[in-house]
């Protein structure tokens, strides 16, 4: 395998395996790491004349179902592992829920900025040493969101080319009153998996960016009465769960565009230099290998 773009899947993504939504799967396998076996890497290539591209995916939660949620993901092996596969560039996606009311159930959103509310992840690959001291003025790479957002401006989504992400530490939702706290601190949206996956990505020197879905107001946000037995428990209307189904649909075509138009670009944005300091320093060499301390 040796791609430069990938695409980790969130929920959903099983279901657009099984339907054979991304086109060819050449290949699957998973990859052992310093932390661990990676969440099985599949290599897909378009079918489409049009257009061909490849490129390699991540199913975040399972291959045929929600087998894993946020919480127990390795995220440090699926990162580890992509990385050594040669890709330079992630789009993940993410079902959050809704903070902000000007936000409706369905909607795709681009965030710009994250706030990390996880706990007891483990965040970084340089436990134990004196290097990863990284900025993160755009913590999700600007290039791959205008390609992003270009992509949805095409396929005439109802989108928001910015958000905040809250990202929590599960597996429980929210109560109302952290949702109340999370709208004081600026987040539009919450969820569970974008953290640390975007850091991870920066330490490795990758392109990340994220295109979300909407799926449900956060509690507290709009006057839900409990359902039992329910996903969301009552929080997803049928007329909502329609709209977000019909989003997960839309991703084999927002991926294609954006590749498609990434190929076009050359990168220049900050990711790939995030860890210039150290190397001009001489404490990390050019072999990535090398940086990481299982």
């Amino acid at each position: 395998m040796n791609d430069n773009f990938a695409v980790i899947g969130g929920s959903g993504a099983y279901e657009l395996l099984k339907n054979e939504g991304f086109g060819v799967d050449l290949e699957c396998r998973k990859i052992i790491t310093p932390f661990g076996e990676s969440a099985s890497i599949h290599r897909f290539k378009s079918e489409a004349k049009a257009s061909h591209y490849s490129f390699l995916f991540i199913s975040r939660h399972g291959e045929t179902g929600y087998e894993i949620s946020a919480p127990f993901v390795n995220y440090r092996a699926n990162i580890w592992a992509l990385k050594e596969c040669g890709v330079e560039r992630i789009i993940s996606w993410s079902g959050p829920g809704i903070i902000n009311k000007k936000y409706s159930v369905g909607d795709f959103v681009i965030p710009h900025d994250i706030i990390d509310e996880t706990r007891g992840r483990e965040y970084t690959f340089f436990g134990g040493t004196g290097i990863g001291f990284i900025r993160q003025s755009h913590p999700f790479c600007s290039e791959i969101r205008d390609a992003v957002s270009a992509a949805l401006e095409a396929t005439r989504e109802s989108y928001h080319n910015e958000g905040v992400y809250v990202c929590t530490q599960g597996p429980r939702l929210e109560t109302a009153a952290e949702i109340r706290k999370f709208r004081i601190l600026g987040g539009d949206m919450v969820g569970m998996t974008l953290a640390p996956e975007v850091f991870l990505s920066r330490e490795l020197e990758m392109c990340y960016a994220s295109v979300c879905y909407l799926t449900n107001y956060a509690e507290g946000v709009e006057d839900r009465d409990y359902t039992e037995g329910e996903l969301f428990e009552g929080m997803q209307n049928n007329h909502e769960r329609d709209r977000v189904d019909k989003s997960i649909l839309k991703f084999p075509e927002i991926i294609k565009r954006t590749f498609k138009r990434l190929a076009q670009v050359n990168k220049g944005c900050i990711c790939k230099n995030a860890m210039g300091r150290y190397k001009r320093r001489g404490d990390i060499g050019e072999d990535w290998h090398t940086w990481i301390r299982s």
